[in-house]
């Protein structure tokens, strides 16, 4: 229990410091090249979920980073066992990311600011019609050269089991042209969901699995690339 209290308080310090470099990253050029501003802004996404990490006591071990395209944007495809996972990618994964997140995070204060910069989307999957222009704003972030995360079960297993894989978000590969990047998380749940959500250590995996370029899949249904890109995830899981 004190380490769950320590970790709220020190997200709420994590947050009052952050802040200074939110106003510091709107005020970059607009004529900044993306990548460039993407990895200025990614910095403290990066400190923040090391940090984040850190402080429960947790490790991280990550395998396939060989994997990672560099010099491209990537669509990272994700299990979703714990809200730890969004910590880990952001410090883990060392490469600048975006979110295709729940609508309702753009009403926290000093989060969403950053996740707009980061180049997140905010989807309200009970509106049909916003999902769908988020999935075009997400799919034109991708052309544009800016990296996105999706977890397609659409909530967190809080285990090892995967949920069914939801085929809508990989519209945003398929109209894109972008790698899938299978990336898979193992063991964030010890963290905070297998505890009753109280924070304890663990020894989190992550792994990068080969991406799956346009000419793999651009001639397989929505259903078989998600079917095959869990498959993929579902593999690492020990």
């Amino acid at each position: 229990m004190i380490r769950t209290i320590f970790t709220a308080i020190y997200l709420l310090f994590l947050l009052l410091r952050i802040t200074p470099r939110l106003f510091r990253m709107k005020k970059l050029p607009p004529t900044l090249p993306p990548e460039e501003k993407d990895r200025l802004v990614h910095k403290t996404p990066d400190f923040f979920g090391k940090r984040m990490v850190g402080i429960s006591g947790s490790t991280v071990e990550v395998k396939g980073l060989e994997h990672m395209p560099q010099d491209r944007a990537v669509l990272v495809v994700c299990n979703h066992q714990s809200n730890f996972d969004i910590p880990v990618l952001m410090g883990y994964l060392n490469k600048p990311i975006g979110f295709i997140s729940k609508a309702e995070i753009k009403k926290i204060p000093i989060v969403a600011p950053w996740m707009e910069l980061m180049n997140c989307v905010f989807m309200d999957r009970s509106d049909r019609r916003q999902s769908l222009q988020a999935i075009r704003e997400g799919i034109q972030l991708l052309k544009d050269g800016h990296s996105l995360v999706i977890f397609p079960e659409g909530t967190r297993s809080k285990g090892k089991e995967m949920g069914e894989f939801k085929t809508g978000s990989f519209h945003l590969a398929m109209k894109s042209g972008v790698p899938i990047l299978p990336v898979t998380v193992d063991g964030t749940y010890n963290i905070l969901e297998a505890n009753g959500n109280k924070v304890k250590p663990a020894h989190v995996t992550l792994t990068v699995s080969k991406p799956i370029y346009e000419e793999q899949y651009k001639n397989l249904d929505l259903k078989d690339l998600a079917e095959h890109t869990k498959n993929v995830i579902a593999s690492k899981l020990t």
